[in-house]
């Protein structure tokens, strides 16, 4: 549903005992004045922001499957906090820190507008939205709510790119001072790090050489590679998503087989399209 109509639809449906995963942004933001800031409208039922759960399911899995409802994450913010989770909890960066997506037509949606017409798109990229893009308040939110004791400074640039699907996310941050080692050693400990952090996740990869969108199409996987520049000492994270699976419908299905009991990779076990 589309923004704002959907949580008018929900309020009745969760009256009714039935639990919900919405797939729009009317429960991801949990401060009610937000919405009139980023998406022009009073929200209809405040009360209800506390109670949803955010699907990021690696984060929130407990909490996931015990909700009545859930709060399906944007597809820019699930592959930009999957990338940054593991140093923003572990407090290895400074505050400030950059993300680059770069995205595919396909996130616009299927309503008509010059930007993402084919003519217009193709054989072309441009960034949009330099004044603020809406899924920035749920990165800033989420990655506060993984170090509540710092505050997060992101500056977020998306990208429109002439590809169907797919979201490449490149996060840059500074380490903070004293926490990794510098150089070859240091890029091993943050290699590590994710490993370890995503051990047992069954669509996350953390993967040796940067990932391309094309690995994930058509999957559930985030495939993430950390590292550490060199030259200027700069984290440099990447992931990639396929913005119709892991950033849509697919974490949908994966939120709801958590509520409902069911194997959480039930249905989501296809091989990815690539090669």
């Amino acid at each position: 549903m589309p923004h704002q109509e959907s949580a008018e639809e929900v309020v009745p449906l969760l009256e009714r005992g039935i639990k919900v995963v919405d797939i729009s942004a009317d429960f991801r933001l949990k401060d009610a004045s937000e919405y009139q800031k980023w998406y022009g409208f009073s929200h209809p039922a405040p009360q209800l922001l506390a109670e949803a759960a955010y699907g990021l399911t690696e984060l929130y899995r407990p909490r996931i499957a015990s909700a009545r409802l859930v709060a399906n994450p944007g597809c820019y913010p699930t592959g930009a906090i999957l990338a940054l989770a593991p140093v923003v909890k572990e407090a290895l960066i400074e505050p400030d820190i950059i993300i680059d997506s770069k995205s595919g037509v396909s996130g616009a949606g299927r309503t008509l507008s010059q930007q993402s017409h084919y003519a217009e798109a193709n054989e072309d990229i441009s960034a949009y939205a330099l004044e603020g893009h809406r899924h920035l308040p749920e990165i800033v939110q989420e990655l506060k709510r993984l170090q509540p004791g710092q505050m997060a400074s992101v500056t977020f640039v998306p990208h429109l790119i002439p590809m169907t699907r797919g979201i490449l996310t490149t996060c840059y941050a500074q380490p903070a001072p004293g926490k990794l080692a510098g150089g070859k050693k240091g890029a091993e400990e943050l290699q590590e790090l994710y490993l370890d952090f995503y051990r047992d996740e069954p669509f996350v990869r953390v993967v040796a050489s940067p990932p391309h969108t094309r690995h994930t199409s058509g999957s559930n996987l985030c495939l993430i590679h950390p590292t550490i520049n060199p030259i200027t000492g700069k984290l440099v994270i990447i992931s990639c998503i396929d913005n119709l699976v892991k950033g849509a419908g697919g974490q949908a299905v994966q939120n709801m087989n958590l509520m409902l009991g069911f194997p959480e990779t039930a249905g989501l076990q296809a091989l990815a399209i690539y090669p």
